[in-house]
């Protein structure tokens, strides 16, 4: 038979005896025969369970960011004139040398026909499928900023070149 007692302020390690005649009589009253009384008597020890102290949450520590690392550099004065240096003065590039175009032989990118003078000087050449102005100023010889000054008509700094295209050899002229 389990015992439940609704006193509410049971202290811990506290000994409560019971007599269970009396909570008989009183719960079967409108019974016909009354039960022969009979004395129980029951020794209930309770301990209070402590209740757990929370535990504090953690406050986040802010992690160090790159602007922390680095080294403030203090703003100059104000009304002071900050000093500057002015930049080495540029020295003047040479031009190109400028010269006939000598024929290395066709080469992938470049495997068009060349056309001669009478005196064997180089004066065009004829874009097939598969050039490149890259490959033609290497095939003859000459730089590519020399070749773009010698044909001004050939457009987006010789990626704009044609098939059929005649390409102005001769570094007297230009085309």
């Amino acid at each position: 038979m389990r015992i439940r007692s609704s006193h509410r302020s049971i202290r811990p390690a506290a000994v409560t005896t019971v007599t269970v005649a009396g909570i008989l009589a009183l719960g079967l009253a409108g019974c016909a025969a009354a039960p022969a009384p009979a004395v129980v008597t029951a020794t209930v020890v309770v301990t209070q369970t402590p209740t757990p102290s929370p535990t504090p949450t953690p406050t986040p520590t802010p992690t160090p960011t790159l602007a922390a690392d680095v080294p403030l550099v203090p703003n100059p004065p104000k009304g002071s004139d900050p000093t500057t240096t002015p930049n080495a003065a540029a020295i003047p590039v040479a031009p190109l040398p400028a010269g006939p175009a000598s024929d290395l032989g066709a080469t992938a990118g470049a495997a068009g026909s060349a056309a001669a003078d009478g005196a064997g000087a180089l004066m065009s050449y004829t874009v097939v499928e598969g050039d490149d102005f890259f490959a033609i100023a290497q095939r003859f010889d000459v730089p590519v900023q020399q070749l773009l000054r010698m044909n001004p008509s050939v457009s987006g700094l010789g990626e704009d070149i044609y098939i059929n295209d005649v390409i102005n050899l001769d570094w007297t002229t230009t085309r």
